[in-house]
């Protein structure tokens, strides 16, 4: 999957993992990275979804399996005390923008609700817990001016969208947490968009246009093309997820309660993403149609200029994303062809 090793093989091994959303996106790419580097992993995830990259891959048998409700405390609290997990990964989210607007009461009850009861299992029921990372996205920041890109970590939440403001409580929910009232080594991850291998909501921008530059589908243009966006890898988050855990096991109280931003300070537009998918696959003809789509459609419900750099985590954690946008497609692209002839 292009995950660039650590130099901490030793570390992770054996070590009790929980990680929520398994079967999702990334939690399956995490899952592939630990292990391979030999930890004992517990996934949780409410269904069985054979049609995801943990499964896809053959690692749903590799780990141990616990099924239920995120929102279910008892069932979280007997999963905490049968894995006294060292490190926690909370991934499980509702992530579609459309669904949140659909059907905002869904988006908090899964993403607030979720995280609240969570961050109280480990809190009551997780004794060894080193270090518990918390997924936000840069969404929660809400708008913010062109000229005041990229989202800075000191920047005030303002979201204002039903899954932006989902992921915003959820932050602060956590910073509770994480604060000397309760001091649970927590740290929050506010990335812009992610993609690569196993993304399977076809709603978001790049696996949506992959599938159908691809010949499984048509692609919709949800606006003009102009909403600028930034993107990184999947396997670049992976090492920074693992990377921040290891150092916030080690310095707790260095680490504890900050939120980390992360992309690659390189935006671009969607009508730019648009084209280097179609055009590296070859579809020259949809292309010309979606171009001539976009001069009439008009995104409703998103920010419109959201991107990131990497300073501060270079800085704590000499961490630098590294694989290009070209090279990640390209990716991107050959595990989808895998996939999609399955």
């Amino acid at each position: 999957m292009g995950i660039r090793r650590l130099n901490t093989m030793s570390f992770w091994q054996d070590r009790r993992i929980l990680i929520t959303g398994a079967n999702g996106f990334i939690g399956g790419n995490l899952v592939d990275f630990f292990v391979r580097e030999g930890a004992d992993v517990t996934g949780l995830e409410r269904n069985i979804e054979r049609r995801s990259y943990l499964h896809f891959e053959g690692l749903g048998s590799r780990i141990k399996i616990a099924r239920g409700d995120l929102c279910d405390r008892s069932f979280l609290e007997r999963v905490m005390s049968e894995g006294d997990f060292e490190f926690c990964f909370h991934l499980a989210a509702q992530v579609e923008i459309g669904v949140g607007l659909k059907s905002p009461y869904t988006t908090f009850e899964t993403n607030i609700r979720g995280t609240y009861t969570l961050l109280e299992a480990l809190r009551t029921h997780a004794p060894a817990l080193k270090a518990a990372v918390i997924a936000s996205t840069d969404k929660a920041y809400g708008e913010y001016p062109a000229s005041e890109m990229p989202y800075r970590e000191h920047y005030p939440l303002k979201a204002q969208y039903p899954y932006d403001t989902s992921k915003a409580c959820a932050d602060m929910i956590a910073h509770c947490y994480a604060s000397d009232v309760y001091q649970l080594p927590i740290v929050v991850t506010r990335f812009c968009n992610i993609y690569g291998p196993g993304q399977l909501n076809f709603s978001a921008l790049v696996p949506d246009a992959v599938q159908a530059a691809l010949g499984h589908g048509t692609f919709i243009p949800r606006g003009d093309g102009s909403h600028i966006r930034d993107f990184i890898y999947a396997g670049d988050v992976v090492a920074l997820y693992a990377r921040i855990a290891e150092h916030l096991s080690a310095n707790p109280a260095q680490f504890r309660g900050k939120a980390y931003n992360a992309g690659t300070n390189e935006p671009r537009t969607v009508r730019e993403v648009i084209e280097l998918i179609f055009t590296k696959c070859k579809d020259q003809k949809a292309l010309d149609v979606i171009v001539r789509q976009m001069q009439s459609a008009r995104t409703t419900g998103e920010i419109t200029v959201q991107y990131m750099d990497y300073d501060v985590v270079h800085r704590d954690f000499g961490w630098t994303p590294t694989t290009g946008f070209d090279a990640g497609i390209d990716h991107t692209i050959a595990w989808f062809k895998r996939f999609l002839a399955h």
